[in-house]
C-alpha cells in the first residue's frame, strides 16, 4: 500500500501559515473515482481516502509508514522567499 507524506500549503482563504506546520500522511489508490450520474459527485469504495493522519515530524510520519509496512513517498514542501519592501516602492516608477 503506498501513502504519500507531505506538508499542507496554505489555503488561499489564508494570510498567515498557522496550520501550515504539521506532516500528512494520505493513503493513495489506484481505483478510479466513481461519478454519481444523479447529483454529479464523485466518490470511491474505498474508505481509505477519507483518512489523513498528522504528524508533528516528518521523522514521526516515516517511522509510522515503515513500521506499518506502507511503501511511502515525501513531497518536500517550497521554502517560502520573502524580499523586504517598503511602502514607497508601491509609488517608484517602473521601467
Amino acid at each position: 500500500m503506498d501513502v504519500r507524506i507531505f506538508r499542507p500549503s496554505k489555503t488561499a482563504m489564508q494570510s498567515g501559515r498557522a496550520k501550515t506546520d504539521q506532516w500528512v500522511l494520505e493513503f493513495e489508490t489506484d481505483e478510479a473515482r466513481e461519478t454519481d450520474s444523479l447529483m454529479g459527485w464523485t466518490g470511491s469504495r474505498d474508505t481509505r481516502r477519507q483518512l489523513q493522519l498528522r504528524f508533528e515530524t516528518k521523522d514521526d510520519a516515516i517511522a509510522y509508514a515503515k513500521r506499518h509496512g506502507f511503501n511511502h513517498s515525501i513531497d518536500e514542501p517550497e521554502e517560502r522567499v520573502v524580499r523586504p519592501k517598503s511602502y514607497a516602492e508601491n509609488f517608484t516608477r517602473r521601467a
